[in-house]
């Protein structure tokens, strides 16, 4: 087993130069499957991260997910399962869920789609049952509710993604409606194995993510995507957070791959190699080391962490809450 697990990324290639950085990193790669677009065949990338995964075990894991909901069909429920049962035994190691259940699907009476809707009752169970694992990207960062601000860590997605950018639209569920329904289902589903991926859209206050923490044993939360939220925050503040739930915590960088390194000149692939290299190299620093660091344009102090903390962020707690990781 590698020594870093990156458990939320979207980065499926076998260009030799990313194989190699992966070996010199000693990093595996969990890659997350999604229903971004329900035109899209989300299946062709499933089944491309499933290949991946047993061409070179190594290096890749992968994470299913399922169509969003057919309210016409009664049999939703039970293809959906179907779908999962076929996965997981094909080596998918968790389901992931999207933001738009919440922020964009409806249902036939117009309104939107919430993670604790009844209609996926039967899908968690069966999840729970057989001792998988949910991984949620539920609502977004708070950032997304408030005005567009250029010091804020996700300025340039919500001004070059207007789409997702919630400030006044009301029409709109708000952050804090989302988060309820998440907890709701938390709490529902005590024997259900959840990850909240990005903090669990509360990154603007690692307080908050710790009262969840405290108050749902059934949840972990990973890092993905975050690393500035946590750079604005109080170092001292988000040390401790992360020695006092050290179990709960896993490593990830969200990257996504928009177009294969092996498609590339090669010039433009060691570039593509080059930049994941560097999201690797600042996450190490930043956790590692208590130097001063520039986190996406941000000043901040590395947490230092200790090494048998940083072996649990980095690998164990990956292989703690997606149980199929430890027998790759």
């Amino acid at each position: 087993m590698a020594k870093i697990i990156d458990a939320h990324i979207h980065y499926g290639d076998d260009a030799p130069q990313l194989l190699t950085l992966l070996d010199e990193l000693d990093v595996m790669l969990l890659n997350i499957s999604l229903v971004a677009d329900p035109a899209v065949n989300w299946r062709a990338q499933a089944e491309f991260y499933a290949g991946l995964h047993f061409r070179y075990p190594q290096h890749f894991a992968w994470c299913t997910t399922f169509d969003l909901p057919d309210f016409d069909d009664p049999k939703y429920a039970d293809r959906v399962i179907a779908g999962l049962e076929r996965d997981f035994a094909n080596g998918a190691v968790a389901c992931k869920v999207w933001k738009n259940v919440g922020m964009e699907v409806r249902k036939p009476d117009g309104s939107f789609l919430m993670i604790d809707d009844p209609i996926f009752t039967p899908i968690f169970d069966r999840i729970a049952e057989r001792d998988s694992t949910l991984l949620l990207h539920m609502a977004e960062p708070l950032a997304c509710w408030l005005p567009l601000d250029e010091k804020s860590p996700h300025y340039r997605y919500y001004s070059t993604h207007p789409e997702w950018h919630m400030f006044k639209r009301p029409d709109f569920p708000s952050h804090v409606e989302l988060i309820a329904a998440r907890d709701r289902l938390v709490a529902a589903h005590p024997n259900l194995r959840v990850v909240a991926a990005h903090l669990a859209s509360l990154e603007h206050d690692v307080d908050e993510v710790a009262a969840r923490l405290d108050r749902y044993p059934n949840l972990a939360v990973d890092i993905s995507a975050r690393l500035g939220d946590l750079a604005v925050q109080d170092s001292g503040k988000v040390r401790d957070f992360f020695l006092s739930y050290q179990d709960r915590i896993l490593f990830g960088t969200d990257v996504v791959m928009r177009e294969r390194p092996s498609t590339m000149p090669d010039e433009k692939c060691q570039a593509a190699i080059a930049d994941l290299a560097g999201t690797y190299r600042i996450h190490f620093a930043y956790l590692e080391t208590g130097e001063t660091l520039s986190v996406r344009g941000i000043e901040t102090q590395g947490l230092s962490l200790p090494e048998p903390v940083l072996q649990k962020i980095y690998r164990t707690n990956a292989e703690r809450w997606y149980p199929g990781l430890a027998t790759i």
